[in-house]
């Protein structure tokens, strides 16, 4: 204990999104903290994106999920992509900083209780192996891994594949992006006895369209999960 407290004291915590001083180790200082849309109250029940209006207990859906059929049952995000949700996801994605993982790993844990019911399996959505390479990590791994820490389900980092190299899906509309996705994700024989008649929650860092969890969901279904539920760190918002 005393270690520590030399330790702290010559190393106070900071804010991981500025490095400002905080009190606690993996925080998020005042400013960032209000910077920092989270996602709370009222969503969508397929995608988590934030809805007006008070929630009365129903299954509600936005218009995008009214208008594409998801092979998922339930979707949960923890913050909006924007201001600085959008720079502490880039900053995993593409910074380095797998440091993150821990702090975000624990805001989608808390918003997404009501999916770890019923013992599920945690994967993450995967990489083609030369994006890997090239990146070092998996930022979805990395947050599904303190995901299942947190909450004691089994994790599976490498139940689903990525075979097929997509081009940066940046810039495309919806079609397009649902058209280079739909074969490019799937699963992983020597791991598909893991996921059968089992409920799976897949875990990426931002949804947009939702193509590329689409995609993972329909792997994981057709080795024959029971259920699919989806887990972003972040989820784009039109009117956020």
């Amino acid at each position: 204990m005393a270690l520590q407290s030399v330790i702290r004291a010559i190393y106070p915590p900071q804010c991981v999104g500025c490095e400002a001083a905080v009190e606690s180790e993996h925080g998020l200082c005042a400013a960032c903290w209000r910077d920092t849309q989270f996602i709370q109250g009222t969503v969508c029940n397929s995608c988590g994106v934030p809805l007006l209006g008070d929630d009365g207990g129903e299954d509600l859906q936005c218009d995008d999920c009214m208008t594409i059929a998801r092979p998922w049952a339930k979707g949960r995000a923890a913050l909006v992509y924007k201001d600085k949700g959008r720079r502490l996801v880039l900053a995993l994605k593409h910074g380095d900083r797998t440091d993150l993982a821990i702090p975000a790993a624990q805001w989608m844990a808390q918003r997404a209780s009501d999916i770890f019911q019923d013992d599920p399996v945690i994967v993450p959505v995967p990489l083609h192996w030369s994006r890997l390479l090239k990146r070092r990590y998996n930022q979805a791994a990395l947050l599904s891994k303190q995901i299942a820490k947190l909450t004691g389900a089994t994790h599976c980092a490498d139940a689903l594949l990525r075979p097929v190299k997509t081009k940066p899906l940046d810039g495309h509309n919806r079609d397009a992006r649902f058209a280079a996705l739909a074969e490019a994700i799937t699963d992983n024989p020597r791991r598909a006895i893991l996921l059968k008649g089992r409920k799976v929650v897949v875990v990426d860092d931002v949804m947009t369209s939702g193509a590329t969890l689409a995609a993972a969901s329909c792997a994981a279904l057709s080795v024959g999960a029971s259920q699919v539920c989806v887990l972003t760190l972040a989820r784009v918002a039109k009117d956020a």
